[in-house]
């Protein structure tokens, strides 16, 4: 399983602010999901797939685009 932290979001070129929220929002629907280990203030890493839903497209096929180029 891959993880995504709110730095690696910067790297797709979201804002500080913009990618510690979607990583919140990821952590809340994981809770919603039966996972109260997300439930957590210091982690601050999530499965690739649950930011995928927050932000709407594959983190994981824009990362090989960006190492192919």
């Amino acid at each position: 399983m891959t993880t995504i932290t709110y730095k690696d979001l910067m790297k797709f070129g979201y804002k500080e602010h913009t990618a510690r929220s979607v990583i919140a929002q990821a952590k809340q629907y994981m809770v919603k999901c039966g996972y109260p280990f997300y439930n957590n203030k210091r982690l601050g890493a999530v499965p690739a797939s649950a930011v995928e839903r927050i932000v709407g497209f594959s983190l994981t096929q824009e990362s090989e685009k960006n190492h192919d180029s």
